[in-house]
């Protein structure tokens, strides 16, 4: 119970609460008229002038019930305090006009804007004249029953509010983060393949420029073609963050899958990549097939990029009933001393695979080099 009350006292107020409008002043100068009219209505109504101009000063504080809703409350429940204080000088039984009703929006825009501190100040001052009303008018206890009630309904209507507005926010906050992170992985096992390409491809070029102008030109040629391949795929990328409506050729443009593996192929004097294909992959799911190829292309990134002395990259792909297996393994030597944490590359392979209902591991393996496992269900459940 401490823990709700302290929870309570520091909850802040809600965020991205509107301004004040056209309409909000054209409703308060509505109900300053409404009040006017009611008050010359009424010509018997203990202290009719004070009542009526009380009525008619109090509608302007709407214009606060969200910038200030705790000052607007006291505000508002304080000239209903001093309507039943005159009331029982006066031993009036009705000393009030319907319009100051509007003071239960006050109490509304009060659970619903204001801070828990504000919310819970506000509460008590509102129980205070409430019960102050109730003994000015003599009320029985259905009435005060009743009256309780009613004042619970509009602090429930605030409070339904506020959490359906929060809930929303949240939501919209956690598919903001989900869609930061898929960029995050997008962007990383894009560019960073092909900069760990271009950077190995331009280490054997220095090697072999002297001695075997030849195969250096191959790779100089690789070297323009993985820059115009990442080039186009950043273009297409931010083509489709620019897009309002997500649409254009590169929205639609197929995903590359286990059938486009064989593009992760590497010209000579680089590690050479083996792809080896077993069971029925053709059908697969599409964010499967995707998933498989991005699981690959992230596992070869580290092959060239921490694989030492490494000259071959084998990647499998096999089904084994509801299934996919994926390995990448190396011939490189095993990297000495302590294990070094988990990098971006290995967390968005993990991310991706989870999305999927599937796993991924990675470390050293029993003959040297380095060993990525992946498996993840042929069959997406809806």
């Amino acid at each position: 119970m401490t823990v709700v009350r302290r929870s309570l006292w520091d909850e802040p107020r809600p965020p991205h609460a509107p301004p004040v409008s056209r309409l909000d002043r054209l409703l308060v100068g509505v109900l300053v008229v409404i009040a006017l009219v009611e008050g010359l209505a009424r010509p018997g109504l203990a202290g009719q002038p004070l009542v009526t101009a009380l009525a008619m000063a109090l509608m302007p504080v709407l214009l606060w019930r969200r910038s200030r809703p705790l000052l607007a409350c006291l505000i508002g429940w304080g000239a209903a305090g001093l309507l039943s204080i005159l009331q029982i000088a006066s031993g009036s039984a009705d000393s009030g006009l319907l319009s100051l009703m509007v003071i239960l929006v006050l109490l509304y825009t009060l659970v619903r804007w204001g801070s828990g501190r504000e919310v819970t100040v506000g509460l008590v001052a509102v129980a205070l004249v409430a019960t102050l009303g109730m003994y000015a008018a003599s009320a029985s206890l259905a009435e005060v029953v009743g009256g309780g009630l009613f004042l619970l309904l509009f602090v429930a209507l605030g409070a339904v509010f506020r959490y359906r507005a929060s809930l929303w926010h949240r939501q919209e906050r956690e598919v903001r983060n989900e869609e930061r992170l898929a960029l995050a992985r997008e962007l990383h096992d894009t560019v960073a393949h092909h900069i760990s390409a271009i950077a190995v491809s331009a280490q054997a070029g220095r090697v072999l420029v002297r001695g075997q102008p030849e195969r250096a030109a191959a790779l100089l040629a690789s070297i323009e073609d993985e820059a115009s391949r990442t080039l186009a795929e950043m273009r297409d990328m931010v083509r489709l963050l620019r897009d309002d409506e997500g649409g254009g050729a590169a929205a639609y443009a197929p995903q590359r899958g286990v059938a486009d593996l064989t593009a992760l192929t590497r010209p000579a004097g680089t590690p050479a990549v083996a792809i080896r294909l077993a069971g029925a992959l053709t059908g697969l799911p599409r964010p499967v097939d995707a998933t498989l190829y991005r699981l690959a292309q992230e596992g070869l990134t580290n092959s060239l990029r921490h694989a030492r002395g490494a000259t071959t990259v084998v990647i499998e792909v096999c089904r084994v009933g509801e299934e996919v297996h994926l390995r990448v393994t190396d011939d490189g030597a095993s990297a000495p001393g302590p294990r070094a944490e988990p990098g971006l590359g290995l967390t968005g392979m993990t991310e991706r695979a989870r999305l999927l209902g599937g796993s991924v591991t990675a470390g050293p393996g029993p003959e040297g080099g380095w060993v990525v496992d992946a498996v993840l269900p042929a069959r997406i459940t809806p």
